[in-house]
């Protein structure tokens, strides 16, 4: 996904299942953008509680 000239409001945005606050698109995660789930490692672990 290319976003090179994209105004922040305008990046794409997710929720975390986890703490339900919405995350918007990161340059790291330019390659994986579709995999990504959580909003910070913190809530990629917090997922086992959850249960």
């Amino acid at each position: 996904m290319k976003l090179k000239g994209v105004k922040k409001e305008n990046l794409p945005e997710k929720v975390c299942p986890v703490c339900q606050r919405p995350f918007a698109w990161r340059k790291k995660w330019a390659r994986n953008w579709n995999t990504v789930i959580y909003c910070s490692k913190k809530c990629g672990q917090a997922k086992r509680y959850l249960k």
